[in-house]
């Protein structure tokens, strides 16, 4: 005979088919809104105990998908942040020059009621970019937050913003609402998914922007690295991820910031494989050096007497050579860990050390370049772009860094000669 679980223990079975479902950590929307979501959801059906409907949300899909309807987090409203979306603008006019590149491939994952992804698509439209040059997926775990969407119907509380301009130009005023135009809603696919589903990622193309805000932040430890995993798996190798304003300190995965702060965008981090380590084991190293900057220390001199004899002849004592100069994959991969953990002076300070140990280097000043952009100081992320461009000319990414910086600085011409320079240098690496 099964015993009848307590009222809690009910209540801890609805909160433990959440968190597997859509990984949804409680505290973070409160356990009285959940229980009050599940009581609802008892009256409608009828149903007079925890335990019983406990028991139904484990046998029934739709309970379920119902039950996520009143506990999910749906609001947004168009262009929140927008310089995030200036930012993802500009970055998606870049990739747009490339060849091979086209469309570009855009994910808003949770979407809720459309207001990110069609903000995502006026942006892109107004900067120039048409169609066929661009395509949004959106997904969302709610049916109702898409059906919305599809609609395209939006009352005044979806628009925030204190420049209202954009709804003059892409939204029809109707009878207590507005009306989102037909050319920007054909630009997006809604679909009902779930990042924590296998299916959904099974056999998807990679996109080349993926945006994922504010969802980070209701997940528990566990369904968090899941997303974050998946996350990258969707992502295109250089690739854009925007997050929440809370949600980039909270990775656990390799991201760097790839503009200001405040458009919480990353992209991967400086992923450079070092050589293998060499046979000969290296000296231990002094007290407080961090293992990232570790040098083979130079055997200390024997210092002479204090008061020699006159006849006495002090020994020869034969040259110190300096310790021999890292390899640069290795100073690579080093500043390459130092700046995965946001440590970007320490790995500057490295890549100069190597700078004066080996020379100049187009990989050492690309690397510099990334460095001193994610720290934000755009004029010093410049200058190494351009000298890594006068020792290989047909670094592409160099040319891509700073047709994006033009663009941030507001030069339309010279991003546009970077970009047009990137496109040929990939066109003749891509020729047979």
């Amino acid at each position: 005979m099964t015993r009848t679980p307590a009222l809690h223990d009910a209540d801890a079975a609805i909160e433990q088919t959440l968190a597997r479902c859509i990984g949804l950590d409680v505290s973070t929307i409160g356990r009285p809104a959940v229980q009050r979501a599940a009581r609802g959801r008892m009256t409608a059906l009828g149903i007079d105990t925890p335990a019983a409907y406990a028991a139904r949300l484990e046998a029934d899909q739709q309970e379920r998908d119902a039950l996520v309807e009143e506990v999910v987090v749906a609001e947004s409203w168009f262009f929140r942040d927008p310089q995030v979306f200036d930012f993802v603008a500009r970055f998606a006019l870049t990739l747009a020059s490339l060849p091979g590149r086209l469309p570009v491939r855009i994910l808003s994952a949770p979407c809720a009621g459309g207001e990110e992804p069609y903000s995502i698509a006026m942006a892109l439209l107004e900067a120039g970019l048409v169609p066929g040059q661009f395509t949004i997926d959106a997904v969302d775990v709610s049916r109702a937050a898409l059906a919305r969407a599809a609609a395209g119907r939006y009352s005044a509380n979806a628009f925030r913003n204190a420049d209202l301009g954009f709804r003059d130009r892409w939204f029809t005023p109707q009878a207590g609402g507005n009306q989102l135009v037909d050319r920007v809603r054909n630009h997006v696919a809604f679909a009902h998914a779930n990042l924590l589903d296998p299916v959904f990622r099974a056999g998807r193309e990679p996109y080349d922007i993926v945006f994922c805000r504010n969802l980070l932040i209701y997940l528990g430890a566990e369904p968090r690295g899941q997303v974050e995993r998946v996350l990258d798996e969707l992502l295109r190798p250089d690739g854009l991820l925007v997050l929440g304003a809370a949600e980039p300190p909270i990775l656990k995965g390799d991201w760097m910031p790839a503009g200001a702060a405040s458009v919480f965008a990353l992209r991967r981090g400086i992923r450079t494989a070092a050589r293998p380590p060499a046979t000969t084991p290296a000296a231990p190293s002094r007290r407080g050096t961090s293992p990232a900057r570790r040098r083979t220390a130079a055997p200390a001199e024997p210092r002479p007497p204090r008061h020699a004899e006159p006849s006495q002849a002090l020994p020869s004592q034969p040259a110190v050579e300096p310790p021999p100069a890292e390899p640069l994959d290795d100073v690579l991969a080093q500043a390459g860990q130092l700046a995965n953990a946001g440590r970007y002076h320490d790995a500057l300070v490295l890549c100069d050390e190597a700078r004066a140990a080996h020379g100049p280097s187009p990989r050492l000043f690309f690397l510099m370049g990334m460095l001193h952009q994610a720290a934000g100081d755009l004029d010093r992320a410049e200058g190494c772009f351009h000298k890594t461009l006068y020792l290989d000319a047909a670094h592409d990414e160099a040319l891509l860094a700073l047709a994006l910086l033009a663009t941030q600085r507001g030069d339309a011409r010279m991003a546009e000669t970077y970009r047009q320079s990137a496109a040929r240098v990939l066109a003749r690496k891509e020729a047979p």
